[in-house]
């Protein structure tokens, strides 16, 4: 079973530099608590192909994630896949931007999918995702107007 979540925030910055800042990839550990660490495996800017690890901690869990960008244009839509073996994964996420007044309205979302084990627990992973979701949402505008 696979379900997704989403949250929506108005940044009040430009469109440009809000997309620079998620696009980077990097900055996830400023607006999720669970990201512990998170690098570019790839070389060259981001963009289609690129990869990112993390190391992430979900319920006393630790994991080990791997995300590649599958869709990137500048400066409306990120989507990524997560490439990575674990009992839930982001099977397909993403930021949609567009402009708002003077700052820039963005959606970010994940479906997620169980496997093995995860097939049991991802109906919970799921709704503390989707209760989180605002909340999310904010702690992403407050990093990026930072």
């Amino acid at each position: 079973m696979a379900g997704r979540f989403e949250g929506t925030v108005v940044i009040n910055r430009p469109i440009e530099e809000v997309f620079a800042y998620l696009a980077a990839g990097v900055n996830d550990r400023d607006f999720s608590p669970r990201v512990q660490e998170i690098v570019k495996k790839t070389d060259g800017p981001p963009g289609v192909g690129t990869i990112f690890v993390s190391t992430v901690k979900d319920a006393g869990m630790t994991t080990k994630r791997e995300f590649e960008i599958t869709e990137f244009e500048v400066p409306r839509k990120i989507r990524w896949a997560e490439r990575s073996k674990n009992s839930i994964t982001a099977k397909e996420g993403g930021y949609d931007l567009e402009p708002s007044g003077a700052g820039t309205k963005v959606t970010i979302f994940n479906v997620l999918e169980g496997h093995g084990i995860g097939k049991l627990i991802a109906p919970l992973a799921l709704r503390a995702a989707r209760k989180d979701a605002p909340d999310f949402a904010q702690r992403i505008k407050a990093a990026a107007e930072k």
